[in-house]
């Protein structure tokens, strides 16, 4: 009798136990960190990147899908609606809201809320855009990395003339949605100066202007085209490359864009700065303020040349530029 009723106990207490699983699995459920990834451009066009920063991320120990959650929020190149997607973000409570795509995305995620940690990517210098108070201390609620990309606009009008010394006229392509375009602006027009060149400044934003650019850019005539870092520009590179071809007009833009077809890129390689990013969120969930992580700065720019593009041009590259690039596609 006695093991009888001992047996009905513990019976009793299994069915306890049983009758508990949903509930704890739904407190586990409810307790898995959440991250709010917003994007300036398309998820498709970020794809190494999300790669580069899921990686940053399973350094710290979180796997997506295993014991954290990604909501993904992508403005596909428009920047105007970034802003309702970072409120969103806020108002979901979001753990951490990361914020790819340069400095579009990371002043309106600054904006969006002074509680919930913010981390970026910034391809100009942070402090002097009001994200944070110091790169070694930022204070607040954001940190992140940041590369040297809006301060190459003279480097890379050097490296295109270096290509087509006897060009009068050059036009610089920016985003004048993008913050950073009179930073380029004029950093570059000081540099044609230098060079005795003629910079012709054209602004594009929506698709149907980039048709128009290219035709005005035969009319000018402009000889060599620079197109300024912008996350909508990032997701047309290979758009971008074959008008470029088509229109017979050697260009330089940033990284990726001799992959896609394109002649030359002088910039920062984005991977290692998604993973730091990644590394950041993943450090951030697990109980690190933002304020107290210093801003990683990527100070590594690589040159490549595509000399298949090159040769349709009707390009010679001078051998000193060969000899300094960092890669050249054959």
């Amino acid at each position: 009798m006695h093991i009888h009723q001992l047996r009905r106990r513990e019976f009793i207490a299994l069915l306890g136990g049983a009758a508990a699983w949903p509930l704890g699995a739904r407190a586990q459920q409810q307790a898995t960190p959440v991250i709010g990834l917003l994007m300036a451009a398309s998820r498709e066009a970020n794809l190494s990147r999300l790669t580069a920063f899921r990686q940053g991320l399973n350094e710290t120990g979180y796997v997506e899908g295993l014991n954290v959650a990604i909501e993904y929020r992508s403005a596909d190149g428009q920047y105007d609606r970034l802003r309702p997607l970072a409120a969103e973000l806020a108002r979901r409570h979001v753990n951490v809201i990361t914020a790819i795509g340069g400095i579009p995305a990371a002043l309106v995620a600054k904006a969006a809320t002074t509680t919930i940690p913010v981390v970026f990517q910034s391809g100009a210098d942070p402090v002097q855009l009001g994200l944070v108070a110091s790169l070694a201390r930022p204070g607040g609620n954001l940190t992140g990395s940041s590369n040297l990309d809006v301060e190459l606009g003279p480097k890379r009008l050097q490296v295109l003339h270096e290509v087509i010394p006897t060009a009068t006229s050059i036009a610089l392509l920016v985003n004048p949605a993008n913050p950073n375009t009179e930073t380029i602006s004029k950093d570059t027009l000081a540099a044609a100066r230098i060079f005795g060149v003629q910079l012709h400044i054209m602004h594009a934003s929506a698709d149907s202007d980039l048709d128009m650019v290219f035709a005005n850019l035969i009319r000018l005539p402009a000889r060599g085209l620079i197109i300024a870092p912008d996350p909508y520009f990032g997701i047309r590179t290979e758009q971008l490359a074959a008008l470029t071809i088509r229109y017979a007009v050697p260009t330089i833009y940033g990284y990726g864009f001799p992959a896609a077809g394109g002649l030359m890129s002088y910039g920062s390689p984005l991977a290692e700065q998604y993973r730091l990013v990644g590394n950041y969120t993943g450090r951030i969930l697990k109980g690190e303020k933002p304020g107290d992580l210093p801003v990683q700065q990527s100070t590594r720019v690589e040159l490549i040349i595509n000399m298949k593009t090159a040769k349709v041009l009707g390009l010679t590259v001078p051998p000193t530029l060969l000899a300094i690039a960092d890669e050249v596609i054959e």
